[in-house]
């Protein structure tokens, strides 16, 4: 767990470094706990991952509207006075969220998330939990 830790932390760094005006980077599990993180805060990562958690229900309520979807969010986006929220789906029971500043490249951030999930998204994949213990 360790070694993965490491190895998401640098790879969440080069995604805020390639991408000007990212604030903060968080992985984080279906159910609102903090996986990893770059920049910010460890109590805002927790307080976002937290809202994550509401914010993929929401989703997955207005994806069963349409006939043809399996109701699964990818990516949602919420365009914020001063800044962009970012929450994509990065495999079985994880998602990549970040925070951006208002002058953010929508188009390269976009596409940077969805680099990133595509070379790790195996690896971001949270194990459901019962009882508090991941099973």
């Amino acid at each position: 767990m360790m070694q993965l830790r490491a190895n998401m932390d640098w790879m969440l760094k080069d995604l805020a470094q390639s991408v000007p005006q990212t604030r903060q980077v968080v992985v984080l599990s279906s159910d609102g706990l903090r996986i990893a993180q770059f920049g910010g805060e460890p109590d805002a990562a927790d307080r976002l991952a937290a809202a994550c958690a509401g914010l993929q229900s929401l989703a997955a309520a207005v994806g069963a509207e349409f006939p043809h979807s399996d109701g699964r969010m990818r990516l949602v986006v919420i365009e914020i006075n001063g800044g962009y929220f970012y929450l994509m789906a990065a495999g079985v029971g994880a998602y990549l969220a970040v925070l951006a500043d208002e002058g953010v490249d929508a188009g390269l951030m976009g596409h940077r998330m969805r680099d990133l999930v595509a070379r790790i998204g195996e690896h971001l994949s949270s194990p459901p939990r019962h009882d508090g213990q991941v099973t």
